[in-house]
């Protein structure tokens, strides 16, 4: 995502306070940081469905599991036991 021409936003969940993140656009920084293991879901923003197309595209390359909502394509560290999750 770092290297996407188009500004992107994003948020997290962190799976042990529950907290959700404002949104924000810095991939390289936060990421780099570390702290993978408490991120229950990334959701990521898509402006318009042509973003969400080539979002889509990036993420299918990597197989993540997620799922597509309206504007949005969230995808999951993390789920309750026994819930079905497909995969981008």
């Amino acid at each position: 995502m770092y290297n996407y021409a188009i500004p992107t936003k994003w948020r997290t969940k962190d799976i042990v306070t529950g907290y959700i993140s404002f949104w924000d656009g810095d991939w390289y920084y936060h990421f780099s940081e570390g702290g993978y293991k408490v991120i229950e879901w990334l959701e990521i923003h898509a402006e318009d469905d042509s973003i969400k197309t080539d979002l889509i595209q990036i993420l299918k390359k990597i197989h993540v599991p997620g799922e597509i909502i309206t504007d949005s394509i969230k995808i999951y560290g993390y789920t309750k036991t026994n819930e079905f999750v497909d995969y981008i």
